[in-house]
């Protein structure tokens, strides 16, 4: 292909979905869906990608989307593990259930770690690529009510800093994208909630966040102006991070 190969995964909605309509005019991407065909064609039709399905949290679906990979694009070039689930239920962390922990890491953190691991083994051959992980706030701020998000987020953290260890030598660099308070359907039963305390000084920026906010990220990585920032997280999260006195 004449376009460089760019992988999304989740990339039919939400923060995904303007990632993958900011790539689009520079790459090819293949963007993976979990279960929306619907949204997932949409996308295909709005900006020519491919969309494949891909269960994260499940090992023969990743191996099954690995191998459709190499069998159809030559290389990948740029990886946006950006797909992700929040709890079904938010539950107590003294109420929580372990059928949720199992679902949250499987999905939010093994999925994305083994699935770089098989892209990454295509980028060494070449000694090229680059990887991006969409992790969240929550990797380093306590909600007591979904602690196993949090959980599978901060583990999400440290996959950042062992792959860019493992792979700087070899050119990949590795970058960790932290978004805050997004607006996405996920966040759509408490988003009101959230507006209300951002006008009332939750964020340093007084506004909530946008897809095109973590997107426009994602294109600085894609263009190359971080190549020496490898192992680096990027807050977008309208200065949340920041501790104020």
């Amino acid at each position: 292909m004449s376009k460089p190969i760019a992988v999304v995964t989740g990339g039919s909605r939400g923060i995904g979905r303007a990632i993958v309509e900011e790539l689009s005019s520079t790459h090819h991407v293949v963007a993976t869906y979990n279960s929306n065909r619907q949204a997932a064609d949409e996308v295909a039709a709005a900006t020519g990608s491919t969309v494949l399905p891909c269960q994260l949290n499940d090992g023969n679906s990743r191996q099954q989307f690995l191998r459709e990979l190499a069998g159809r694009f030559p290389q990948i070039d740029l990886l946006v593990n950006n797909a992700g689930m929040a709890p079904r239920q938010r539950l107590d962390i003294l109420e929580a259930t372990t059928e949720s922990f199992d679902e949250l890491i499987g999905t939010n953190l093994k999925g994305p770690y083994f699935l770089t691991q098989g892209i990454a083994r295509g980028m060494l051959e070449r000694r090229a690529g680059r990887i991006v992980f969409v992790s969240s706030i929550s990797s380093f701020t306590a909600s007591v009510n979904r602690g196993d998000y949090c959980v599978a987020k901060a583990g999400l953290s440290m996959a950042v800093k062992l792959f860019a260890a493992r792979l700087a030598a070899d050119n990949i660099p590795v970058f960790e994208i932290q978004p805050g308070i997004i607006r996405t359907d996920m966040i759509a039963k408490v988003a009101a909630d959230y507006d209300r305390r951002i006008a009332e000084g939750l964020l340093p920026q007084r506004r909530m966040g946008e897809g095109s906010d973590v997107a426009a990220t994602v294109r600085a990585i894609a263009d190359g102006k971080l190549d020496y920032c490898t192992g680096q997280v990027l807050h977008v999260d309208g200065g949340f991070h920041l501790r104020i006195l």
